[in-house]
């Protein structure tokens, strides 16, 4: 299958309420990395546009939290909307997707304790280990 993505890095958000959690590849698009997560709240698609644009990203890729029957809620809706302004911020300089994300912080929870981190530690690395779960899935489509 021919990736229609232009080449180059991809970064990820994993939308929440206080916080984004953000993940990015390298320029082959074959590993997934944590990074600082950034504010959630009034500024964040500016933050997020700005941190893309830091990265060098193509596309960025809106972590679509689907209920697990597949239809949207509330935070599918409004990280639609954080899509919706990403675009409107970034022109044609990145591709701005949405990616399905549920179970990705379960996932996330999980790698973090099967690596031995514990429960207060992780609570500070879910975001950014959610943000590489939707980034790897993002990449292996």
């Amino acid at each position: 299958m021919i990736d229609p993505a232009p080449p180059g890095r991809v970064v990820a958000l994993d939308p929440g309420g206080a916080r984004i959690g953000v993940a990015v590849s390298d320029s082959a698009r074959t590993m997934a990395f944590p990074r600082p997560s950034v504010a959630g709240g009034e500024g964040a698609a500016s933050r997020c546009a700005a941190l893309a644009r830091e990265e060098g990203a193509r596309v960025l890729v809106v972590g679509h939290p689907l209920r697990l029957d597949g239809t949207p809620g509330a935070a599918a809706a409004e990280a639609v909307a954080l899509a919706d302004e990403l675009r409107a911020d970034l022109d044609d300089e990145v591709d701005v997707v949405l990616h399905d994300e549920r179970l990705t912080t379960v996932t996330a929870t999980t790698r973090l304790r099967e690596a031995g981190v514990s429960a207060r530690e992780g609570r500070s690395r879910v975001d950014g280990a959610s943000a590489v779960v939707l980034l790897e899935s993002w990449l292996a489509r």
